[in-house]
């Protein structure tokens, strides 16, 4: 039998307010709060906390802060992960990140899932269902950007080395090497060696 963990990372209706996970949640707001209350240049305390918040992720990461987190332990971040401020990851479900992604300010991941129905959803309503939520992972993979105000849903994969406009609000997987904006996001076209910021000469 899988405990309430489990079914939230299987995808199953779960229970929030199971005492484990409400331990865990707890914890990992606090370390949030402590990290947020760090400053820049306090590099060994940061790495400290996120050690403790972030256990499954690279050490070779860096938030600027504020940053929420739901529980951390659903969490993968590999090398070189850059997030600016004002990041939410609400890891109900898994969250993955690859390498080398860039994060802009106010971006937020949000894996938790629940019934459409009130009826179903209200803490108050007395039926049969096992919990009131549900998941879906999110995989961001290695080589993408998402540029500011930016929010992913939950069941969604952005494929590698693509970039998400500002404001986008991404619903549905986005395939590898493209430009995508909108909400919903739509992708505009693939990103080629024509993008080669060598060629913008009114840069240099």
């Amino acid at each position: 039998m899988m405990n309430e963990d489990e079914r939230m990372l299987a995808g199953k209706l779960s229970n929030p307010r199971d005492p484990e996970l409400r331990s865990r949640q707890r914890l990992a707001h606090r370390l949030a709060k402590r990290y947020n209350d760090t400053f820049d240049d306090e590099a060994e305390k940061r790495a400290e906390l996120l050690k403790k918040l972030l256990p499954n992720s690279s050490e070779r990461i860096y938030l600027q802060g504020p940053i929420f987190v739901d529980y951390g332990t659903h969490i993968k971040i590999g090398d070189h992960f850059y997030g600016n401020t004002n990041i939410t990851f609400l890891d109900t479900g898994m969250i993955t990140i690859g390498e080398n992604v860039l994060f802009g300010p106010n971006i937020s991941l949000v894996t938790p899932m629940h019934p459409l129905r009130y009826q179903d959803r209200n803490f108050a309503a007395k039926n049969d269902l096992p919990g009131k939520e549900y998941s879906k992972p999110i995989t961001i993979e290695d080589n993408c950007w998402l540029a500011s105000n930016v929010t992913v849903i939950g069941g969604v994969t952005i494929g590698n080395g693509s970039v998400i406009g500002a404001g986008s609000v991404v619903t549905r997987d986005i395939p590898a090497n493209s430009l995508a904006v909108g909400n919903p996001c739509r992708v505009l076209r693939q990103i080629t060696d024509q993008d080669d910021i060598r060629l913008k000469k009114d840069l240099f």
